[in-house]
């Protein structure tokens, strides 16, 4: 999965979360990139018609940009699920967003014939939890952050 893919991904995810359009701030956040290689990379975006951002206001993806985002977060739930689930990686979040940018279509296509993804995907992905509600492994016994455990929430 190449670097837009990704930043795709990213900018899908943070409107969900915002419940609208993507602030560039969240969207380097969301990357653990500086706010200046988001603006970069999102103008890349905007020039091949997936996303339109306007200065303060955010990043909208356009339908083209939705496609592709979801066939980025379909191609992630593949990899973390892989990782969790096939090879048992404890730390698989970590590992998938190291291996995700190299990873292809077809790498994804083959994984996917191992872990029989379901019909529902990607829209399995919860972005508060940032990960994939299909996993069949104990997130919050794994002490994953995000996942708030009964004892946090009292």
């Amino acid at each position: 999965m190449n670097t837009a893919k990704r930043y795709l991904r990213a900018i899908y995810l943070v409107q969900q979360t915002e419940d609208g359009r993507a602030s560039t701030g969240a969207i380097a956040d969301a990357l653990d990139v500086s706010p200046a290689s988001a603006n970069e990379m999102i103008g890349k975006l905007e020039t091949d018609g997936l996303c339109t951002h306007e200065k303060y206001r955010g990043v909208d993806l356009t339908d083209e940009g939705i496609v592709h985002a979801r066939e980025a977060l379909g191609e992630y739930c593949i990899l973390e699920r892989f990782l969790a689930e096939v090879l048992a990686v404890e730390s698989f979040r970590e590992e998938a967003d190291q291996l995700e940018p190299v990873i292809n279509e077809i790498v994804a296509e083959r994984l996917d014939t191992i872990i029989d993804r379901r019909p529902v995907c990607p829209d399995c992905f919860d972005p508060e939890t940032g990960a994939c509600e299909s996993l069949e492994v104990d997130l919050e016994a794994r002490g994953d952050p995000g996942i708030e455990s009964d004892a946090d929430a009292d």
